[in-house]
């Protein structure tokens, strides 16, 4: 996700990015300061050195009337369409792996290939 805020903000610095993760809607990294400076939804850790704030998903009228009021330019991203492609490719990986004949060298492997993917 951190990738994609990435490339996001690259297009188009003057938008503050809103994605939507499952139960949650989340900014991050300097939209997340903005938010908080304007709002003052709590910063939280996110990942290795990133940043995040947000609110539940049942809170998005709410928020979305006060994001109006202030002007700001939110643009929604709908991460949970690239969770559901990280979900399936890693079923789709496990069923493939035979437990039986696998080397912890091996499972290391998988390990680092899912990540390397969805990082």
């Amino acid at each position: 996700m951190y990738n994609k805020y990435l490339e996001l903000k690259d297009k188009d610095s003057n938008k503050i990015y809103l994605f939507k993760v499952g139960a949650f809607y989340i900014f991050l990294e300097d939209d997340a300061i903005e938010i908080n400076r304007l709002v003052g939804f709590k910063i939280t850790n996110f990942g290795n050195n990133n940043i995040k704030c947000g609110f539940p998903i049942n809170s998005y009228d709410k928020y979305m009337k006060i994001f109006e009021r202030l002007g700001l330019n939110i643009e929604e991203v709908n991460y949970n369409d690239n969770i559901n492609d990280l979900d399936s490719y890693i079923i789709k990986r496990i069923r493939k792996i035979d437990i039986n004949k696998l080397t912890p060298i091996e499972a290391f492997n998988i390990i680092k290939e899912l990540k390397d993917k969805y990082e």
